[in-house]
């Protein structure tokens, strides 16, 4: 080897390690992660069975998100021709196991079926219109009322498991930007509440209370706010979460318990259809007259 080569200085260090390093905390440990929504409902999930024992039980928890994921699977694989990112088909699955209650095992199964499957089946403009599980409870609700029943008051009347909602329900709502809906959604039910109030003769605080239990807690924050089942623009689904709130209203001067999953069934499908029709409608560029002839 020659001198020159001998004191030739060697090349800097490569900057792919610090760029693999800001790259894996960009991903894995910031707002933007797709797992984090999962990882949180996760703890709300643990922390509910462990300190209350809230779940019908772990086996059947744990048999809808196999069932959800499994579904996915093989309807992305067979439709779409890919296989999906399993975040949304778990946290599909979790919803199920947290908010149905039943004796039997094969109500969790249905409602994740019904859930994923409403993914694939009910379409419109390329988009599937209801959140999946609201979709999958509420048709559970309706067609089996005597094995499946809601979340009510698994969690007692202890403050501390809706300060671990709110607290993680804020930390999803402030990734998604969302926090305009849960808003507009619980001041439109304290308003409309006090409505209640009026027609039936009933306390008002009595009224109130509902939105305080951890069934409205999971709606507001990871129900109503879904982004791929909400419209585009802000008004727009400020708009949405009002007339949720009204159509529950009436639906709870009917004795409706699960009145806000009825409502968001009622409502959200077409409000998003209106929207992907208007915004199809506004991007088709308009036709121009043909030239006269000469």
């Amino acid at each position: 080897m020659s001198a020159a080569a001998r004191t030739e200085p060697s090349p800097p260090p490569s900057p792919a390690s610090p760029s693999r390093a800001r790259a894996f905390v960009r991903d894995y440990l910031s707002f933007n992660n797709r797992y984090l929504p999962p990882f949180l409902i996760t703890c709300i999930l643990l922390a509910g069975q462990v300190q209350y024992g809230f779940l019908e039980s772990f086996t059947r928890t744990l048999l809808a998100i196999a069932a959800a994921v499994a579904l996915e699977l093989a309807l992305s694989r067979t439709i779409v021709g890919k296989w999906p990112h399993l975040a949304s088909a778990y946290i599909t699955g979790i919803s199920v196991g947290i908010l149905l209650r039943s004796p039997a095992f094969w109500p969790y199964v249905m409602c994740a079926w019904i859930s994923i499957a409403s993914k694939y089946a009910i379409r419109w403009r390329g988009r599937h219109l209801y959140n999946p599980s609201n979709l999958g409870v509420s048709v559970m609700f309706f067609l089996a009322p005597g094995v499946a029943a809601p979340l009510s008051v698994q969690w007692g009347n202890t403050i501390w498991p809706m300060v671990v909602v709110w607290i993680v329900g804020s930390l999803i709502i402030w990734r998604l930007r969302r926090f305009h809906v849960c808003a507009t959604y619980a001041a439109s039910f304290v308003g409309l509440s006090f409505v209640r109030h009026l027609l039936t003769g009933e306390p008002w605080l009595a009224q109130v209370a509902p939105i305080t239990g951890p069934m409205y807690q999971l709606f507001i924050f990871f129900m109503i706010t879904d982004p791929p089942t909400t419209v585009r623009s802000r008004k727009g689904r400020m708009l949405v979460a009002f007339l949720v709130a009204l159509v529950e209203m009436f639906l709870r001067l009917d004795r409706v318990v699960v009145a806000p999953f009825y409502a968001l069934f009622l409502v959200g499908p077409p409000a998003l259809a209106v929207d992907l029709w208007l915004r199809d409608r506004r991007a088709k560029p308009e036709a121009k007259p043909a030239p006269a002839a000469a």
